[in-house]
């Protein structure tokens, strides 16, 4: 166990001018000095004795002031130079200075008024003077474009707003949180800062030991957190976004079988793969037929002879199992009332039982209501995503009306918000997909190499 971890920079009183000081301070010196350099032969050479300005005054040369706008133009140039070359370092003392500043203009500290010594000390002064005497322990640290601030907690009278620090932080700091963890005697909280940067391209996903990478900070674990739901407007990225999930799980030994009600983009696969539906009637049996098949398995496993209680599929070597669903909310309101019992049933045994089979959902939509996601069922996915421009209605029925996260819109398209199951909402950005990138060549590429491979095998 370690006995002692850098906390960071303590964040005090002082610091909310802590970006003007540091400026002035190191350009002041910064223009004395080279000031002081550029006139060095004149200063030695100067008898400074003789020196009187009452008598002779100051002269102004062309020199003096060549040297000034030289000083003046080094110090324009620095400030360039460590804005380009050191602008994280710039952050942190911004980050700083904003969190003192939180503080003080919110009161939680504590103080006294004193009144400020005369030299007659039989008069009043007059002046009052506020004395800082309690501070609370703030630190930040920047590490690995995370950022890692602590607040002690005392039990005091400030606890509370201590506790619940997130949207001010990600609002204020323009960062969004991925971590909140309550320790013995203070609270952590993680941020990402430039989320933007941890943006991947196609290339970079990658599906391997359980787990989807779909930025260089977030893995969706399915095995452990299994089912996904995303849901997003036409235009916000949801299609490109399910065929780049489609493409890097054929990487792998997974097997795929989709759902598109509407004919669509997801339909055009059908062309260079199996197991791709967009007819009624062969949607309700393929979603009969994966049920059919994780109970097979289930009950496969049990009689395993290298089964043991409490492992999953990828213990015994089994390969996972997708259900890509698209346009689900449309595909329901295309059934029977019957028709829907038997498919809701279906899906919700499958939400409920497939992660130990291998056996997991990916559930796409404009909204996802309540109507189509009965008895508990939206809870279950752990994976949830709602990318491009969302309704308050539509964020609280993706991650529950209770949620005090603060939600901005940006016009970037395959930006929006997800949960990776940990009840953390984070800012969300898609894989970068070339313009030149064609879905339905390259996973037809794959589906056959990973054919003609399973055939020689």
């Amino acid at each position: 166990m370690k006995l002692w971890k850098y906390k960071g920079r303590r964040i005090r009183a002082g610091d909310k001018n802590l970006v003007y000081h540091f400026c002035a301070g190191t350009l002041l010196i910064l223009f004395v000095g080279i000031l002081f350099l550029l006139n060095l032969i004149e200063i030695l050479g100067t008898d400074w004795k003789q020196v009187s300005l009452l008598n002779h005054g100051f002269r102004l040369s062309l020199y003096h002031i060549i040297t000034i706008l030289i000083a003046t133009g080094s110090c324009v140039l620095v400030t360039f130079w460590y804005y380009s070359r050191h602008y994280d370092d710039l952050k942190k003392r911004i980050h700083c200075q904003k969190l003192a500043r939180m503080i003080l203009e919110n009161g939680w500290y504590e103080s006294e008024i004193i009144q400020n010594s005369s030299f007659f000390t039989d008069l009043s002064s007059g002046r009052a003077k506020e004395k800082i005497i309690w501070f609370p322990k703030l630190y930040y640290r920047m590490e690995k474009g995370l950022l890692h601030i602590r607040a002690e907690i005392t039990l005091g009278k400030y606890q509370d707003q201590l506790l619940c620090l997130e949207d001010k932080l990600e609002s204020g700091l323009y960062c969004e949180l991925t971590d909140k963890t309550l320790h013995d005697g203070y609270v952590e909280y993680t941020l990402l800062y430039d989320m933007i940067a941890n943006r991947i391209t196609i290339d970079e996903v990658q599906a391997e030991n359980g787990g989807l990478r779909l930025m260089k900070n977030l893995v969706w674990e399915y095995d452990s957190l299994p089912h996904a739901l995303i849901c997003g407007g036409t235009g916000g990225g949801k299609t490109y976004f399910i065929l780049t999930i489609i493409e890097a799980l054929l990487h792998t030994n997974a097997q795929l079988f989709i759902l598109d009600p509407k004919n669509s983009d997801l339909a055009d696969l059908g062309e260079v793969m199996d197991n791709v539906y967009y007819k009624k009637e062969d949607m309700i049996s393929c979603i009969d037929g994966f049920y059919s098949g994780m109970v097979k398995r289930s009950e496969e496993m049990k009689r395993h002879p290298n089964y043991k209680t409490g492992q999953n599929y990828a213990y015994l070597g089994l390969e996972p199992c997708f259900l890509v669903f698209d346009e689900y909310v449309a595909f329901m309101e295309c059934l029977t009332t019957k028709e829907n019992m038997s498919v809701l049933s279906q899906l919700k045994k499958i939400i409920m039982l497939g992660r130990q089979a291998g056996y997991f959902l990916i559930v796409a939509c404009q909204r996802p209501d309540a109507k189509y996601f009965s008895d508990g069922i939206r809870d279950q996915f752990n994976f949830r995503l709602a990318l491009g421009r969302v309704s308050e209605l539509g964020y609280g029925m993706m991650f529950g009306a209770d949620v005090k996260k603060k939600f901005f819109q940006k016009r970037i398209k395959g930006r929006g918000y997800c949960d990776v199951g940990t009840s953390v909402i984070t800012e969300f950005y898609t894989p970068l997909v070339p313009k030149e990138h064609d879905f339905l060549q390259s996973i037809g590429k794959l589906y056959k190499d990973r054919s003609i491979s399973e055939e020689k095998e």
